[in-house]
């Protein structure tokens, strides 16, 4: 309705002397009705309806439902009351009361623009009351009905406008009653300091609600946020895990290479000397292959982890290290029947680790979640001897399960997650969900060669987390 005017410099003083106190004053009061215009004329928003965010389809209506009631009340009781108590004419008795309360409507989707209709059709009716045959003895400038409605608008108001806004509907509500308090029929029953109490709390109380529920609002999308940036933070701390133990399996094989191609002259005879020297290039980019990856580890092995957990010396496990695990479990309280090839298999390296991290996140998960519950894991290969496939089922506890620590320190404590990017790695497969009897299975099949090129790369733009 109003666009914001420029900020006003200031006017030079006059003359030489001080600038009067006379003209400093009306400068004030004409930026102050300035500002006061510009608030009242400036919606928060676009027209959208009050409660347009709830998802409550019921509380979306709730607004319509209360302005309807109020219009539908307000209109009839308004002309009885102008017509019958005041003694107003007829038409003009029903012009003003639907001016004063149909706008409620419109108060659901623009509640500025409906103050500017109810607030100048009270101001009419104050003005035309004085001309009234019954005013004497009765309230004005401002009837029951009246105020009932304007309160209604104030809610409204409150709910939707920001708070310099409120403060100027306040005070312009104030120096309406004031100024009509000085044109006030003689015996009347002066209304305006109610009026201007009661809208005051009226717009305090609908704009403390709006400000909470804008908090929690912002609270949730926090909540969402930092949701989302755990699920991001555990996928990337299990796929910097995941780098790690890879790197202990293929720092092996180019040490392999580096002392292969080095020791060859010594080892093969009547090797000619530009084979001589394409093995000692070959050894050399094999240590510097090396070398970089000790570097990419050191940028992936964090401060913290090196405190806590030290230089990792150990070897990386595989599928013969499941029988120890499954004692380990056993001996944990949960019953476990372990099922291996029965002709002995001999995966990659990263197939055989991807295996043996899975069973681990799956055994663990059993003893955090249904201590207890009797377990089979069985780890086979396919008919055609292509693929590997693992299974950990486990049936419903037999009492209700009491969550407990995990049975070793060495897993990830990842879970799924975990499961699911190791899978990703070798390019195998997961199927993971609850059985009709209350357990739960953890279906894995992986190549027992690797692929060399096909499998997701470890991006942290992926979020497979379950």
């Amino acid at each position: 309705m109003f666009k914001r005017p420029p900020t006003p410099e200031r006017e030079p003083a006059r003359g030489d002397g001080p600038e009067p106190a006379r003209t400093k004053a009306l400068r004030a009061a004409r930026q102050a009705v300035r500002i006061l215009a510009v608030e009242l004329g400036t919606p928060a928003g676009p027209g959208t309806p009050l409660f347009a965010g709830v998802q409550s389809r019921w509380l979306r209506r709730l607004p319509y439902l209360v302005a309807f009631v109020f219009t539908v009340s307000l209109l009839p009781s308004g002309v009885n009351v102008l017509h019958n108590d005041y003694g107003m004419s007829g038409g003009l008795a029903g012009a003003l009361a639907t001016a004063q309360s149909v706008p409620l409507l419109l108060a659901v989707t623009r509640p500025l623009q409906a103050w500017w209709v109810i607030f100048a059709a009270d101001l009419v009716g104050a003005v035309a009351l004085q001309g009234a045959d019954g005013v004497a003895g009765r309230t004005w400038p401002w009837p029951p009905t009246v105020i009932v409605g304007y309160l209604v608008l104030m809610l409204a108001l409150s709910l939707r406008e920001r708070r310099r806004t409120l403060i100027a509907v306040w005070l312009t509500t104030g120096a309406a009653g004031i100024v009509a308090e000085t044109f006030a029929p003689d015996k009347t029953q002066s209304t305006w300091v109610l009026m201007f109490v009661l809208a005051g709390v009226m717009l305090l109380m609908g704009a403390a609600l709006r400000e909470r529920g804008d908090a929690q609002r912002k609270l949730q999308e926090q909540e969402t946020i930092s949701e989302a940036e755990r699920a991001r933070r555990t996928l990337l701390e299990e796929r910097t895990r995941i780098a790690r133990e890879l790197h202990d399996v293929v720092a092996h094989h180019m040490s392999v290479i580096t002392v292969q191609a080095d020791s060859a002259p010594y080892r093969i005879g009547g090797i000619p000397q530009e084979a001589q020297e394409e093995f000692g290039s070959i050894a050399a980019t094999a240590r510097e292959s090396l070398a970089e990856m000790r570097r990419l580890l050191g940028v992936l092995r964090s401060e913290e982890a090196e405190r806590q957990d030290g230089p990792e010396k150990a070897p990386q496990p595989g599928i013969g290290q499941l029988p120890k695990l499954v004692e380990a479990t056993v001996r944990a309280g949960v019953p476990v029947e372990l099922v291996l090839p029965e002709e002995p298999v001999v995966p990659e390296p990263a197939v055989d680790l991807s295996a043996y991290r899975i069973v681990q996140e799956a055994l663990a998960n059993v003893v955090r979640h249904a201590p207890g519950s009797p377990t089979r894991v069985s780890v086979t290969t396919t008919g055609d001897g292509a693929r590997l496939t693992v299974l950990v089922v486990n049936s419903r506890p037999p009492v209700p399960p009491v969550p407990s620590a995990p049975l070793e320190t060495s897993g990830t404590g990842h879970g799924l997650v975990g499961m699911r990017e190791r899978v990703r790695l070798v390019d195998g497969t997961l199927d993971t969900g609850p059985l009709p009897d209350g357990g739960f299975r953890v279906a894995a099949q992986l190549p027992l060669s690797a692929p060399l090129s096909g499998a997701a790369p470890l991006s942290a733009k992926d979020s497979d987390s379950p």
